[in-house]
């Protein structure tokens, strides 16, 4: 009866000790995948600010108006609103007939 306790006893301890052995290197493995990845979220929000301060800093009026002095373009001059585009499929679509309308005009001179 002594004997079977003690076994029953050391086969339980053993069976909880590999189990516990196998949960921890599991989550072992998890936190290195966790750790991975928040290292490439936190590059990727670090290459995010640094881009949208070049994007700034490039864009503003001041730096565009040093960079059209600095190339020496004198003729440079602002876009009119009315060539701004509203959104990118009214863009598409006019650029579009423009094609149709130079592939149509290719065509002319070929025939002539």
């Amino acid at each position: 009866m002594f004997k079977t306790k003690i076994i029953i006893s050391t086969i339980i301890f053993l069976i909880l000790l590999i189990v516990t052995s196998i949960i921890k290197n599991k989550t072992r493995i998890i936190e290195k995948k966790s750790f991975k990845l928040n290292k490439k979220i936190t590059l990727k929000k670090q290459d995010i600010n640094e881009s949208q301060l070049d994007f700034h800093f490039l864009t503003s009026p001041a730096e565009i108006e040093k960079k059209v002095k600095i190339l020496g373009q004198n003729n440079y001059s602002p876009i009119k609103k009315s060539n701004i585009f509203l959104s990118l499929s009214t863009f598409n679509s006019i650029q579009n007939q423009i094609t149709i309308l130079n592939n149509k005009n290719e065509k002319t001179n070929k025939r002539n």
